[in-house]
């Protein structure tokens, strides 16, 4: 199972962005319920959407993927403040890091640093 960074997403619903077809060749090789977003990560993927009319086309289109989102878990304030304090790394990027660790997945991303750091952590990284 992978866990989906923004940058994944975004690149996969851009026709024009430099990495859409590396994102469309990571979905396609996902069968429905083995990827998850962390909803954080979803909703910077929605904020494009909105801007383009088009959040109830990407979410049915997530639907019909089978990408599940991963909800915060109680404790991940403390855990998210860790990681950025100790990683540097912007805190959506942490939301990813920390649902690849904590459920033990693989991350998808196109974000270097992202990828370093996960990397360092023990994580299977897709890029």
């Amino acid at each position: 199972m992978i866990t989906l960074d923004a940058s994944c997403l975004i690149a996969f619903f851009d026709k024009n962005n430099s990495h859409h077809q590396r994102a469309v060749g990571i979905l396609d090789r996902c069968q429905a319920n083995e990827t998850q977003v962390h909803t954080i990560n979803l909703a910077e993927l929605l904020v494009g959407a909105l801007r383009l009319g088009q959040v109830t086309e990407t979410i049915a289109h997530l639907e019909a993927m089978g990408v599940l989102t991963i909800r915060p878990l109680s404790e991940e304030a403390l855990r998210l403040a860790e990681l950025r304090h100790r990683t540097g790394l912007k805190l959506p990027d942490c939301c990813a890091l920390l649902a690849a660790k904590t459920r033990g997945l693989t991350l998808a991303t196109f974000d270097t640093a992202l990828a370093k750091a996960a990397r360092q952590q023990g994580i299977t990284v897709i890029d």
